[in-house]
């Protein structure tokens, strides 16, 4: 194997473990939701001006006023991305809530399709039909371990709100291509800070250690090595092996759910996040239902 794409890959897998394990920090801070974005945003800065510093991303020129308005536009997406994501938790559960917030792709395939006109290919909608048909089985599903009634239903669009402004967040980073990525990043988690500071801590500051302790971790983990492991691996991967990898997230989010909360699925929960998965790979690596005809030599 090629050493950057080997290198490469042991990044793409550490950064999807990693945000694989948000969930469970979210949860166990004991923080309101906006609380805990707040605090991510701001030891996330903290990190993240420590490594653009560091690569000599404050030069003068590297970023122009229209490239900075669109990485804060991107950065209000992606915050009201992690609200939404992180009130999901508790209300439908990690592994419920990050499935459905795989549908991430057909947020995209929408967008694209009304706003710039792109092309939907027969098999996109298929697939489309496949994720959609998934997440009618984890709504009609009953819920297990305490999740149930309209705030299991408000976790689940909760995580279908996410799932569409975190796509919004990836228009905007396509409009940002050869910006530094980390530059990028400390704008948003800076964009976020202003936005929640008229709201965060209201309900007062964490009282214990680990609660700190699990926020700083937010951010310096989960944000800015997370960031840069990231980043770092799409520069060396190819674009399919960038994909593949990508998957390890929900299957570590789900692994966490069940064993630090011990939270069951339901069947039909069950085959409507493979379907979900299914159809998001199928979308990602441009899987068709029809075999092109091979042509006969003659």
């Amino acid at each position: 194997m090629d050493k950057d794409v080997k290198t490469g890959s042991i990044e793409m897998t550490a950064a999807m473990l990693i945000s694989g394990t948000i969930g469970w920090f979210v949860l166990m801070s004991g923080q309101p939701v906006i609380d805990v974005v707040f605090w991510r945003c701001l030891f996330g800065a903290l990190t993240l001006m420590a490594i653009c510093a560091s690569l000599g991303h404050f030069r003068e020129g590297i970023l122009t006023w229209r490239l900075f308005a669109l990485a804060v536009l991107g950065g209000i997406a992606i915050v009201v991305n992690w609200l939404l994501l992180f009130g999901a938790y508790s209300r439908a559960s990690i592994s419920i809530a990050t499935m459905v917030y795989n549908t991430q792709p057909f947020m995209l395939l929408a967008i694209g399709g009304l706003i710039f006109r792109e092309k939907i290919t027969t098999a996109k909608l298929a697939w489309l039909a496949v994720a959609f048909a998934g997440m009618v089985a984890i709504v009609q599903a009953k819920p297990s371990g305490g999740f149930g009634g309209s705030d299991y239903l408000t976790g689940i669009a909760m995580a279908l709100g996410a799932a569409f402004f975190y796509a919004l967040a990836a228009l905007v980073a396509k409009r940002l291509k050869g910006t530094p990525p980390h530059l990028i990043a400390l704008i948003q988690v800076v964009t976020g800070l202003l936005m929640l500071v008229p709201f965060a801590g209201a309900s007062g500051l964490p009282t214990e250690a680990h609660q700190w302790g699990l926020l700083i971790a937010m951010g310096v983990v989960h944000t800015g090595l997370m960031y840069v492991l990231l980043y770092g691996a799409i520069q060396k991967l190819p674009t399919h092996l960038t994909g593949a990898l990508s998957f390890l997230y929900p299957v570590a989010a789900l692994a966490v759910d069940r064993l630090a909360f011990g939270h069951q699925w339901q069947p039909v929960q069950l085959i409507g996040s493979v379907a979900i998965l299914i159809a998001a790979a199928g979308m990602t690596f441009g899987w068709t239902f029809i075999r092109p005809a091979r042509h006969q030599a003659g």
